[in-house]
């Protein structure tokens, strides 16, 4: 799989293929990784065709002892040496205005 080759749904609906082949390899139905979940049987059988939220995958994973592949679909995000160094050890929390949003709205205020 390409993923920059594809679309969004293209995507989304081979990750429920590779779903419920994982599911079939553990030998296990639809209504058993349904019950290990918490979830209805609807509910997988709608993860397989690509159609989940993001909760309910995870319950999916979690069900099916594969948790541990979230860290490899989503490793985390370490902090550049260069943001380090800016921040000087805080912990960034939010996205900075651009500088010239903040040049304009001082010129802004100091039209009145």
């Amino acid at each position: 799989m390409k993923p920059e080759n594809m679309s969004p749904a293209a995507i989304a609906e081979e990750l429920g293929n590779r779903l419920k082949q994982a599911r079939l390899n553990a030998d296990l139905t639809q209504a058993e990784v349904a019950s290990r979940a918490g979830l209805n049987r609807r509910t997988i059988l709608n993860a397989e065709k690509g159609k989940v939220q993001l909760e309910n995958l995870v319950a999916i994973l979690v069900a099916m002892d594969m948790a541990e592949l979230l860290n490899m679909f989503l490793p985390v995000q370490e902090i550049s040496p260069l943001q380090l160094a800016k921040l000087k050890g805080q912990k960034r929390q939010r996205a900075s205005k651009s500088q010239k949003k903040k040049t304009q709205i001082k010129e802004d205020k100091s039209s009145w």
